[in-house]
């Protein structure tokens, strides 16, 4: 196990900030800044230039980072080399997912994960695809679960499989009862759209612009960042959204809401993603590769 203060260390210099490095890491900034001056103290130097709301490393901040990098890895390795004996999986793993992924998936994973592992403490994270993307690439996270296929050249990805996107309308919508929807039927309708950055916004925003309608024409009522938000301001009868069908078939069998496919149709991709170059520990492997495999399951069992 690793010396707690190179721990802090490495996060404030990989984050630039003892403020998000404290975020990270779940510490008051205090705290954060009283391990690194315990540091500094112990070699006798200044590990960090401080200046206009950021850190720069200095010449020996660069050396203890090499070694710093080094030293958590062994420790991470070593860590997992002694689980793999006693073939006993536990500790913490960081996973971050899309808003809809939490919604609708993230419960059935987490639920089938926890049974097989008991001692795993998943800490879960939840944003738009571009935000879990980016939070794994710079090793916040170990593990994403998003509806966007990445080209970062630092994820791993793996496709696991994708989910059929419908408009979903109030049942006294005059759209309800169509069997299917073109870009042009519903462009003079208020939609209530997603927040900027998520997925299933931009392949709204691509469907439309196919069609010859641009993103600025569209009647957009709202944009909301929960889906649980979208999902109730269009049951009252505000607009029409668009979202995953996974995530309405409560509302639908209930009859609070009503699925109407796209014409073409439109699917998200389901995507399990890990930072390529990161020492990748039995749990975090273990975890992705049972999600890829459950999450091809799922999709599989609800085209049919």
């Amino acid at each position: 196990m690793a010396d707690r203060r190179l721990q802090v260390f490495h996060a404030v210099a990989r984050h630039g900030s003892f403020t998000r490095a404290a975020e990270a890491l779940f510490m008051t900034q205090p705290a954060v800044t009283f391990q690194i001056k315990q540091l500094e103290e112990q070699f006798n130097t200044r590990l960090f230039d401080r200046g206009h709301g950021r850190v720069a490393l200095t010449s020996a901040g660069e050396l203890v980072l090499a070694y710093a990098e080094r030293i958590l890895g062994l420790s991470d390795e070593m860590e997992s080399r002694v689980a793999e004996l006693t073939d006993e999986l536990s500790g913490v793993l960081l996973l971050g997912t899309s808003t809809t992924i939490a919604g609708y998936w993230l419960p059935r994973l987490l639920e089938g994960f926890k049974r097989r592992y008991p001692r795993v403490i998943p800490r879960v994270s939840v944003g738009n695809s571009q935000l879990i993307e980016t939070r794994v690439a710079d090793r916040q996270l170990d593990v994403g679960l998003i509806e966007i296929v990445t080209d970062n050249p630092l994820i791993d990805r793996r496709a696991a499989g994708s989910d059929e996107l419908q408009v979903i309308l109030a049942p006294d919508h005059p759209l309800a009862q169509r069997t299917s929807l073109k870009a042009a039927e519903l462009a003079d309708y208020p939609l209530i759209h997603r927040e900027p950055g998520n997925a299933i916004r931009d392949l709204v925003d691509q469907f439309f612009s196919n069609a010859g309608i641009p993103t600025e024409d569209l009647n957009v009522a709202a944009e909301l960042g929960s889906l649980a938000s979208v999902k109730h301001l269009t049951a009252t009868g505000h607009g029409f959204a668009v979202a995953s069908s996974a995530a309405i078939r409560q509302e639908v069998a209930e009859g609070s809401l009503v699925g109407v496919p796209l014409e073409p149709r439109l699917h998200t991709p389901l995507e399990v993603i890990l930072l390529k170059d990161k020492f990748r520990s039995r749990l975090v492997n273990t975890f992705a590769d049972f999600v890829t495999e459950e999450i091809g399951q799922i999709s599989t069992l609800l085209k049919n």
